[in-house]
């Protein structure tokens, strides 16, 4: 049983985490729910915690070269600590309300290159390396900001880049 534990804690065999998005897109705002489905692993484990957030994949400056990395820009708790048995199943449901400033990633239909924004799952087990699933959302514009994209469309500009 303490192999199995040893395994579990370096992730093989350990909890897994899954997210299911009730509806994938959201407007500045808005509220995206969703719940989070915990699967116990071959042993029992204690999670320390429950999150979900927000996460943008950007571009960094520095020198002469960019890179992308990931930022998340939002956390909300769902759930405090709690044993979960060997092959249980739990179900979080959450609601996570999305910041006014986050970036629009969809204009009519549309995704625009290099925006990415995500719903991370973060799963806090106790002496276990991190578990976590990420959810790609699409961000559209609020009506006055489309308001705005369609006067320029009108006038003639069209995205590129």
């Amino acid at each position: 049983m303490g192999f199995k534990k040893l395994l579990a804690s370096m992730g093989a065999g350990g909890a897994s985490v899954e997210t299911e998005l009730t509806e994938l897109n959201v407007v500045p705002g808005g509220v995206v729910q969703g719940e989070v489905r915990l699967q116990g692993g071959s042993v029992n484990q204690r999670i320390e915690g429950l999150n979900v957030g927000l996460q943008a994949r950007v571009e960094v400056e520095g020198g002469d070269q960019e890179t992308k990395q990931d930022i998340e820009f939002t956390k909300q708790n769902i759930g405090g600590a709690f044993e979960v048995q060997a092959g249980a199943v739990h179900v979080v449901p959450f609601g996570l309300e999305i910041p006014w400033e986050t970036p629009i990633t969809t204009i009519d239909g549309q995704s625009l290159r290099g925006m990415s924004i995500g719903v991370t799952t973060e799963l806090e087990i106790a002496r276990a390396l991190d578990s976590g699933d990420l959810d790609p959302i699409n961000v559209h514009p609020l009506p006055a900001q489309q308001a705005i994209l369609d006067a320029f469309i009108r006038l003639g500009f069209r995205f590129k880049a």
